[in-house]
């Protein structure tokens, strides 16, 4: 079939949206399907990157008007607007249209109907009404109950974190991570990752509360403008800076503790049974943090000093929070979703 997918990413969107889309649109090409994207050009995206492997059609981006910083508000033009571009990108006997937008809703979904089959939209808000023939909110607590009266009745909602759209190299590395973790007996190894852009730089004031007494690896987007000030507050320290890394799952696996925030990376840690202390960096993470950090899986930061200390010198909380991070995700989401959407189009 011929898949579309219409999704957006800048230094204000974050890349988790492209991120998840791409995890899917790989698999999808894996089984020989077509794929597409449609993204507008903002400051930042990953529109480049998407073309290292599928075609892009573009849309234009409005210099007139500025990027917001609520995710809501986040598109240029209107949703009228950006339907009718989106129309025009269109290939001809498009069998699925895939949208991952916090902007986009019940309207933008109508105009679409008459170019395409299947509507399947990737959610983490349920903040708005939809018009979508499958939905997918693969964040850990979401039911029913919050889509109730925002979804056409048809629509066949797929919900929780066992359908979490991770890269399968998370999977390749479950199983020996799993085990390392078994024999693992102290924190020495910090990942710390708060996200491609990392706006409010947090990342700086984190690594001002830690000691030599860890190996830390930060990892940072190439389009963050901060990575100058922390790549110089690295020299010296036991502290490695990297920059749009393709080998996250083996940074993940060689840390034995994750600092970082409550975006998409957090399936990709619960995959490999990585301990989380968790920043909340955007509103759209505080449900996600709430839940995690209820199961166990994650602590949410108060004060990082005494959290580090906590878990450090408490190695049964660790021990709990790899075992509850690991029945969180088990890194085949991608495929059950793949599967879910073969069937719909037979």
């Amino acid at each position: 079939m011929k898949v579309v997918f219409r999704v957006d990413s800048s230094t204000k969107i974050g890349a988790g949206h492209v991120m998840r889309c791409l995890t899917l649109a790989d698999e999808l090409k894996r089984q020989k399907h077509q794929v597409i994207f449609t993204c507008r050009e903002f400051d930042g995206s990953l529109i480049s990157h998407i073309q290292k492997n599928y075609l892009v059609c573009i849309l234009p981006s409005n210099k007139k008007k500025h990027l917001y910083s609520n995710h809501s508000d986040c598109l240029v033009e209107l949703q009228r607007v950006d339907a009718e571009q989106t129309i025009k990108k269109m290939p001809k006997n498009t069998d699925m249209l895939i949208v991952d937008s916090y902007s986009l809703g019940k309207e933008w979904h109508k105009q679409l109907r008459p170019f395409t089959n299947t509507i399947v939209v990737i959610d983490d808000l349920a903040d708005k009404s939809f018009d979508c023939d499958i939905l997918l909110n693969q964040n850990l607590g979401s039911d029913k109950e919050m889509y109730q009266n925002k979804v056409p009745k048809k629509c066949k909602l797929i919900l929780g974190s066992e359908y979490a759209l991770i890269r399968p190299e998370f999977l390749k590395y479950r199983s020996k991570s799993l085990f390392k973790r078994k024999s693992t007996r102290e924190v020495k190894n910090i990942l710390v990752s708060m996200g491609g852009s990392d706006n409010e730089n947090i990342t700086y004031k984190i690594l001002q509360k830690l000691d030599g007494n860890f190996n830390i690896v930060v990892v940072l987007g190439a389009i963050s403008v901060h990575k100058e000030m922390i790549e110089k507050y690295a020299v010296g320290k036991t502290i490695k800076v990297v920059f749009d890394v393709d080998n996250m799952a083996q940074l993940m696996f060689d840390a034995d503790l994750s600092i970082g925030a409550g975006g998409a990376t957090s399936w990709e840690r619960c995959c490999l049974g990585l301990p989380t202390l968790m920043y909340i960096t955007a509103d759209n993470q505080k449900n996600v943090a709430k839940n995690l950090n209820k199961s166990g899986a994650v602590k949410i930061v108060r004060n990082l000093k005494s959290d580090l200390t906590e878990i450090s010198s408490n190695f049964n909380l660790w021990i709990n929070m790899s075992n509850q991070a690991t029945k969180v995700c088990d890194g085949m989401g991608g495929l059950r979703f793949l599967e879910i959407l073969e069937r719909s189009v037979k």
